[in-house]
């Protein structure tokens, strides 16, 4: 028997729909999506009350339902951790996810709301911040420290003891080589092998660009 809080889904695209499939194969409710967009295109979301306006979650008590933050992160866009913030400030509080075909090492540690996603893998020593994306297939190796608000995209591969900063965003198939540290809101471009610490609000790109860094 389920015992826990039937959900509310923020946000109706790609990413909600990603997390909505994760949820209910695992047997979660979910009893609303909140969303200006037409979700009527997206079958997942078949027979789900569906709410253009934020406001519509005030009419859920926060002791009665548990939130998703199912708004996918976009390189240094502040709403999805506006979002997070905004309302774990009114006493909601956001669910967790861990797709059931993820590996979570027993000594690795998640913070409440952080989300991954099928084939991703956290191992052993490794730390996980709050509202962070861990996408599919992504590798976060041994004793990394990913902080809260960040994004590692599809197939991306953390090496050992990584550190990032708040907001950071590693793009698909990117390579972060061990003992980097990456700063507060820097990017990793899709497909780019990091060899060298990155400054707060920069970019890397991958070596075929004639632009390493901006």
């Amino acid at each position: 028997m389920n015992n826990k809080k039937p959900l509310i889904m923020i946000g109706g695209g790609g990413h909600a729909s990603v997390l909505a499939d994760i949820l209910m194969g695992q047997g979660r409710e979910i009893i609303a999506v909140i969303s200006p967009d037409d979700v009527s295109e997206r079958p997942i979301f078949d027979g789900v009350a569906h709410f253009q306006s934020d406001d519509a979650i005030d009419k859920f008590s926060a002791a009665d339902v548990k939130l998703v933050n199912g708004i996918g992160f976009l390189p240094r866009s502040p709403l999805r951790q506006k979002l997070y913030q905004r309302y774990s400030a009114l006493g909601y509080e956001f669910e967790t996810i861990i797709a059931s075909d993820a590996y979570i090492s027993p000594y690795a540690s998640i913070a409440p709301s952080a989300q991954i996603l099928t084939r991703g893998v956290i191992q052993t020593g490794a730390t996980i911040g709050e509202n962070t994306i861990i996408n599919t297939g992504a590798l976060v190796e041994h004793d990394c420290y990913i902080s809260a608000h960040n994004h590692i995209a599809p197939n991306a591969v953390l090496c050992g003891q990584v550190t990032t900063g708040e907001g950071v965003f590693i793009g698909a198939n990117a390579t972060i080589l061990q003992n980097i540290s990456i700063k507060n809101d820097a990017i990793v471009a899709a497909g780019a092998t990091l060899t060298m610490c990155l400054d707060k609000n920069t970019t890397h790109y991958p070596i075929r660009s004639t632009e390493k860094y901006t």
